[in-house]
């Protein structure tokens, strides 16, 4: 094919699609084992200093909140990111681990852009930014899940996205039009929170499913944070919702709340205040700092973090949820 232009960005993770075929050969077991633990024994095995990472949400939507917290208690540095996030994301860049990004969006919706980001970026603590669309991110785990080490797509051509990513364009060798070439994108690590799991991996999510399927596919290793575990048997009685099978997982997390303050679909609805007061914390590094040693470290895992937070207040969100119902 006839190369006609090429994005300015860096290619983070080039694709290796025969080494990642081979990983899943020898290094995923398909035998059903009981994969759960804490997330301090999750993070602590399966996520190293330097792994390209990626948490799977769709805003604060099944944000995998728990783990992330854990993440930074553990103080994992040096990270590639891959993703769309909204709290997770911006509290790693606060807490300074992030190293490099392939950048959808990062920022927290209705209440404008990360002030996170911004002082990352422009002090040198990110190295580098690669910008893809929402799609174009998903594009590459969906290659990734195929085994193909691109997708021909008609996004972002033309547009400042394309100039600053990794992506290339090229002449279609069957119809002569312009077609845009998406990377493969394969995770050393993913993160994903799902309404409901087996004690083997298997999971099912309600309600919007994001890009929890092509991402589930595209990582060597995959944490799993659950609202419930709940028997195998439930899960085969609907296998047509088990969106993510057991054979892709290495660690179940149970993690009822797990992605407080943001919401789960028929569960719970987000926290407004509690993420009014991370956005207000994060206007200066300071103040980041201090809401993370108060809420993050300074609690020393999700059990404690719930109780900080307070029964009361959890009930009213699921009440609120079934208002809005």
């Amino acid at each position: 094919m006839q190369v006609v232009d090429s994005g300015i960005g860096e290619l983070i993770q080039p694709p290796d699609m025969e080494a990642f075929r081979e990983w899943n050969r020898t290094q995923k077991s398909r035998t059903l084992i009981d994969k759960r633990m804490s997330e301090r024994e999750a993070i602590s095995r399966f996520v190293h200093d330097g792994d390209y990472i990626g948490t799977e949400l769709y805003g604060t939507v099944r944000c995998p909140m728990s783990l992330s917290r854990e993440l930074i208690r553990q103080g994992k540095k040096e990270l590639r990111v891959a993703g769309q996030g909204v709290l997770e994301l911006d509290m790693w860049l606060a807490a300074g681990l992030v190293k490099k990004l392939d950048i959808t969006y990062i920022g927290m919706e209705v209440y404008g852009v990360s002030n996170g980001l911004r002082r990352a970026v422009e002090s040198g603590q990110v190295e580098s930014v690669t910008e893809w669309s929402n799609a174009g991110i998903t594009w590459r785990f969906k290659a990734t899940s195929i085994g193909a080490p691109f997708i021909a797509v008609r996004s972002m051509l033309g547009s400042d996205t394309f100039k600053y990513s990794a992506a290339k364009s090229v002449e279609c060798p069957f119809t002569g039009l312009t077609v845009c070439l998406i990377p493969a994108l394969v995770l050393d690590v993913g993160l994903i929170h799902v309404h409901r799991a087996d004690r083997y991996g298997n999971c099912q999510i309600e309600g919007i499913s994001g890009f929890a399927f092509e991402m589930a596919r595209a990582c060597k290793r995959l944490v799993i944070s659950a609202e419930e575990i709940i028997p195998t048997e439930e899960i085969r009685r609907y296998p047509d919702r088990t969106i993510i099978p057991f054979y892709l997982v290495d660690a179940v997390v149970h993690a009822p709340f797990g992605s407080h303050p943001g919401e789960m679909a028929y569960m719970y609805a987000r926290d407004e205040p509690a993420i009014q007061e991370w956005i207000e914390a994060n206007k200066t590094a300071e103040g980041a700092q201090a809401y993370m040693d108060r809420l993050v470290h300074g609690v020393a895992d999700h059990e404690e973090y719930l109780e900080r937070v307070g029964r009361q207040r959890l009930d009213e969100l699921i009440e609120m949820r079934e208002r809005r119902e």
